[in-house]
């Protein structure tokens, strides 16, 4: 999961939640909400409210230990539309041998979730009367229920659009949830659903999202560029592209558009990653002996780059293991930090967008050593 076109956090203050640690919490119930996907409801004693107390669309890390391997996937919060407080994830079963699997098919009520607090910056914007325009494919649906749900209930005077992409009608997502609210909201939400290998009553609304296709969806909502909407997209990175591009060429302002991605699926053999500088090889000589300071939880901590560190979390991850990190494909965003000191290069990387790289944010994950000295800040 990765997130652009966001604000930075502020550093944590004193007696604040950390963003950091694993927490042990129960499972109390488990339901299908689509095809080979469940929902999650765990357990939240009062004392870890504040902790895990989040701003809709905002995601935490999970983790399992499993036959000796430890598995672990980041999840967006996604409470029921009339609910505000607890922790409920959505797991869609992607293939066998990750955590997906073991939580659609072995997970039960009673087992224990080691989950770190929630994070994040694809989140509501908050504009008085705004229009918030969302585009989803697939599990992208999730962050975008809560956003909505989120929207309409703060401010009376706001529209929401959803334009939902799948397979098919049974692969849809929380398709109750988004049924119930736009009944709640008649007028204010419209859902309008995709489905690219299922014949629907309108031609519009059966194939695959394409440039010529997202226009004509968003003037069936009542869409225009001179609008000034707030746009959220999230699923794939093929969707997620196609939808960022259309937009651009179609009028919306870029600064005002902003996206997460699930996976690099669907992504053209020509899309770049981006954006970010390749990575170079280290320079001759520095292969080891540089030194990485990194500011966690509001304590810092030194460590000595090895020969065999293929990048900074590596080396971090001896000094402090509770280091975020999920994906170590520059994909989720769970380890972005701002270099203080020093410089790194990346290779490719989706979770920063080009004003973060310019303000010095870099991925731990991805990030290489490119001075002798490296000074970074997960807390910025």
């Amino acid at each position: 999961m990765t997130t652009t076109a966001a604000t930075p956090a502020a550093v944590p203050a004193e007696g604040r939640p950390r963003r950091t640690g694993w927490y042990p919490l129960r499972v109390s119930r488990t339901e299908p909400v689509g095809d080979r996907a469940t929902a999650i409801t765990l357990d939240l004693p009062d004392r870890l409210a504040e902790t895990f107390a989040h701003r809709p669309g905002q995601h935490v890390l999970v983790r399992s230990h499993q036959a000796g391997r430890e598995l672990r996937r980041s999840y967006s919060v996604c409470l029921p539309p009339g609910e505000r407080r607890g922790l409920r994830l959505v797991v869609k079963y992607l293939g066998p041998g990750g955590f997906a699997e073991y939580a659609t098919t072995a997970l039960a009520v009673g087992d224990l979730l080691e989950v770190s607090p929630p994070t994040g910056h694809f989140t509501l914007v908050e504009e008085a009367g705004a229009h918030h325009v969302l585009i989803g494919g697939g599990s992208g649906v999730t962050p975008l229920l809560s956003i909505a749900a989120a929207a309409l209930r703060a401010d009376p005077g706001c529209r929401v659009s959803l334009v939902c992409a799948n397979r098919s009608a049974r692969s849809v997502l929380l398709a109750d949830e988004l049924s119930d609210l736009k009944d709640a909201h008649v007028g204010r939400f419209s859902v309008l659903h995709v489905l690219s290998r299922e014949a629907r009553e309108s031609d519009l609304l059966s194939g695959r999202i394409d440039g010529a296709r997202l226009p004509a969806l968003l003037a069936l909502l009542g869409v225009e560029p001179g609008d000034r909407a707030q746009y959220y997209l999230c699923g794939p990175l093929g969707l997620v592209e196609l939808a960022r591009d259309s937009l651009e060429r179609w009028g919306a302002d870029p600064a005002r558009v902003r996206f997460e991605l699930f996976s690099t699926t669907g992504a053209s053999a020509s899309a770049s990653a981006a954006p970010g500088p390749a990575r170079q090889p280290p320079p001759a000589g520095r292969t080891g002996g540089v030194l990485v300071s990194a500011r966690l939880d509001g304590r810092t901590s030194t460590v000595e780059l090895r020969p065999e560190d293929r990048v900074v979390l590596d080396a971090l991850l001896r000094v402090r293991p509770e280091t975020p990190y999920s994906c170590r494909d520059g994909l989720c965003g769970s380890c972005r930090a701002r270099v203080l000191l020093g410089a790194v290069t990346m290779d490719r990387q989706y979770a920063l967008d080009a004003a973060e790289l310019a303000a010095g944010y870099t991925l731990a994950c991805r990030a290489g050593p490119a001075s002798d000295r490296i000074d970074l800040d997960f807390d910025a």
